[in-house]
């Protein structure tokens, strides 16, 4: 397993992180940890979850995720697994998330963070979190897909001073080690970079956005800053809900697929994606390659990545996905990607 730099840390991690937010809710505890001891028995030491999962998240299995990670790490070595979490962001656009106990609506301020951070080191039975992120941002800005910018300085919410700061106690008291980002814009990821210079703060390591074949707008402006700035990816949806696979083409609807199982999850299913997932189905196949093997390896070699978070409900997916960093996609696969890229540009931002 290929080994990376977390942000400007001494820490390495797998090129492959292990994505949980389906347990509790489409995978059980017992599947949760077959999963773990595949993941961690394969050269995986990294494993990301947050405080809102499973996905879809609900008042009713909210947590679950971590406790199922936390009772199958009390039982391993903590300094030898790598636990990312994240903190909600404010709930104004995202829905009624009063069950996480933060207050209504919630915020990134010290007191709901740390409200936080203690619920969450009880769920996974640990003394610290190695990297704690904030789950989207504050203002209101692109994020879970929204095009086209507009500007609302009315709604900017918790300053990133502020948030910043506030991680940064719960850096000197020991309860988080490093901090990260997610959904984030390339503004807000140099933003916080800046203070975190300027004010002596803890540094931001780690960028978690999308990115995947049908959506690769991180690409544009963020991906240098990423490189140049020490802050690599950590690309989320990188099978876009596993429509990369194939499976769902032609309006097909697998058994206890997920977005089978919760149509809410429309952000890439349109006819765009359709056209351009078939193309590089048909690319996959004619190089001989798995069509979600091929996706993952895509990511797996770009500069600005520091780790893909492959997520599975089932083993064999689990399996196929973790042996995607052992492919090299060939300088002719790469340029097919590319034309198809061309063609069909990110349908799916």
């Amino acid at each position: 397993m290929q080994m990376r730099k977390l942000g400007t840390t001494t820490i390495d991690v797998s090129l492959i992180c292990l994505g949980t937010m389906t347990w509790g809710e489409q995978n059980t505890e017992s599947e949760a940890h077959e999963q773990l001891d595949y993941a961690f028995d394969h050269g995986v030491n990294f494993l990301d979850t947050a405080e809102l999962y499973p996905v879809p998240p609900n008042a009713e299995t909210q947590g679950r995720t971590s406790t199922y990670i936390g009772n199958w790490l009390k039982n391993r070595q903590r300094d030898k697994v790598i636990v990312a979490s994240k903190v909600v962001g404010p709930s104004d656009n995202f829905g009624d998330l009063s069950y996480m106990g933060h207050g209504d609506p919630t915020r990134l301020t010290k007191d709901q963070i740390g409200q936080a951070i203690e619920s969450e080191l009880k769920r996974l039975q640990t003394d610290y979190i190695d990297l704690y992120q904030l789950h989207w941002p504050s203002r209101n800005t692109n994020y879970f897909g929204k095009r086209d910018y507009v500007h609302m300085p009315e709604d900017d919410g918790v300053s990133l001073l502020e948030t910043l700061s506030a991680l940064a106690d719960f850096v000197k008291e020991g309860k988080i080690r490093h901090v990260g980002m997610s959904n984030e814009t390339a503004w807000g990821m140099m933003e916080y970079i800046r203070l975190s210079e300027t004010r002596e703060l803890p540094r931001m390591m780690t960028i978690q956005n999308p990115y995947n074949l049908l959506n690769r707008t991180f690409e544009v402006g963020a991906a240098e800053c990423a490189i140049r700035a020490k802050c690599g990816l950590l690309a989320y949806s990188p099978l876009a809900f596993g429509y990369l696979s194939g499976k769902y083409l032609g309006g097909k609807k697998p058994e206890g697929a997920r977005l089978t199982l919760f149509e809410r999850f429309q952000r890439y299913t349109n006819e765009k994606s359709e056209a351009a997932t078939t193309r590089y189905v048909a690319l996959a196949q004619q190089h001989g390659l798995d069509p979600s093997q091929m996706a993952l390896a895509f990511i797996n070699q770009q500069p600005f990545v520091t780790a893909n978070i492959i997520g599975a409900t089932t083993m064999d997916q689990l399996k196929d996905n973790i042996a995607s960093a052992e492919i090299t996609l060939s300088d002719e696969v790469m340029q097919g990607i590319q034309d198809i890229h061309n063609d069909i540009p990110n349908p799916c931002p």
